[in-house]
């Protein structure tokens, strides 16, 4: 399969979604906490909207925050190969990532939101693990898919294999 160089909402991708993917997507919903694909996942890969298929979040940044949902110190920081291109939008963007203001349900959050893609993935918080940034991306295991690194290259995504080379690989 060919690297995908443009991500975007794609309608028949939108179409498959099982019914709880899709109310996590595409009308903001939140899944159980404990009782969803990812939050207990310990193998090495990367996570894609499951929407548009851009890359999000990898596992190498993934931690057990004992909230019952996969969460992370960071998302994925652009293309590994080269500079991040195009518009971002939002109040506060990077790349594939999207953070907004989130005033629903009488609080005030920040909801994650993918770039191209435009699903709700969850929210992030500023009490994650000080010593690797203090922030947690509570996301929701609905709106990713995994790609296990060994099916990083089949899947078109290989360039994010060097996400998971050692220190003495590089």
């Amino acid at each position: 399969m060919p690297r995908q160089t443009q991500y975007h909402k794609n309608p028949e991708a939108v179409s498959r979604l099982d019914p709880e993917q899709y109310r996590v997507t595409q009308q903001d919903g939140t899944e159980r906490p404990f009782a969803n694909a990812y939050w207990d996942n310990h193998e090495p890969g990367i996570y894609v909207d499951v929407v548009s298929g851009e890359p999000l979040f990898a596992s190498v940044d993934k931690y057990d925050s004992h909230s019952g949902w996969p969460s992370f110190t960071k998302p994925i920081s652009g293309p590994i190969s080269g500079p991040v291109t195009g518009p971002i939008t939002g109040p506060i963007a990077q790349p594939n990532v999207v953070e907004r203001k989130d005033f629903s349900h009488g609080m005030v959050r920040v909801e994650v939101r993918s770039l191209h893609g435009d699903s709700h993935l969850g929210h992030v918080f500023d009490d994650g693990p000080a010593d690797r940034g203090g922030l947690r991306y509570c996301i929701n295991s609905a709106s990713l898919r995994f790609i296990h690194l060994d099916d990083l290259e089949q899947e078109g995504y290989g360039e994010y294999r060097t996400l998971f080379a050692s220190d003495t690989d590089k």
